[in-house]
């Protein structure tokens, strides 16, 4: 089960927007509804709706038809997610993971996870780049267990 929402924690989903709207500003330089709703796959209303509840708890600035700009409450909040998203990547990139695997899996499962969690995968990470031979033992030891 995921942690809950508070009032100092977006929801899954709003996490997912904040994520989505830090990467738009990153690429771009900003972000429009309309980018957002095609990238999530979404439709435009959903996404208005979500902006201004976002917009409403402070995680952002929203103005019908110009556009909008995360906050620094919303900044920190979409770096966080950011942070998770690339060390669970870059834990699944040294399991060998293919990139499809490691997006669908992340998808999947970084809203579940603990910050302590994270952070133990990140050391864990940390530990087996330090350490290449024990993780091509590790590797070599999965390979003969691999289901076909």
């Amino acid at each position: 089960m995921p942690p809950a929402a508070t009032p100092s924690r977006p929801t899954q989903s709003a996490e997912d927007y904040l994520e989505r709207i830090q990467e738009l500003m990153e690429e771009k330089g900003y972000a429009r509804v309309v980018d957002i709703a095609s990238s999530l796959k979404v439709r435009q209303a959903s996404v208005t709706s979500m902006v201004q509840k976002l917009a409403e708890q402070g995680y952002l600035n929203y103005e019908k038809y110009r556009g909008l700009i995360l906050t620094d409450k919303g900044r920190a909040v979409a770096s966080q997610i950011q942070e998770r998203h690339a060390t669970l990547s870059r834990f699944f990139s040294l399991l060998g993971l293919d990139a499809a695997t490691q997006q669908a899996d992340i998808e999947g499962i970084e809203h579940h996870l603990s910050p302590d969690t994270v952070a133990c995968l990140a050391d864990l990470a940390a530990f087996f780049e330090q350490n290449p031979a024990v993780l091509k033992r590790f590797a070599s030891s999965r390979a003969g267990t691999r289901r076909a």
